[in-house]
């Protein structure tokens, strides 16, 4: 059986932290930032955590599970 492969897209996006829960960015953050407050911008750059009801896709997506 073939070697199982990891989603290139998913590798570059997502992180594991110590805990095991998986860490992302937020998105809106890239262009188009004249009309965005800057508290917005400022909530943006933060990290986040997966919502609970996608975690096991991006697990599926990084081969984790």
């Amino acid at each position: 059986m073939p070697k199982q492969k990891t989603k290139s897209s998913a590798k570059k996006r997502f992180k594991l932290t110590a805990t095991g829960k998986i860490k992302r960015k937020h998105a809106f953050k890239s262009h188009i930032l004249t009309k965005k407050s800057k508290k917005r911008k400022k909530a943006l750059t933060k990290m986040a955590l997966v919502h609970k009801a996608d975690e096991s896709n991006v697990k599926q997506m990084l081969r984790l599970k």
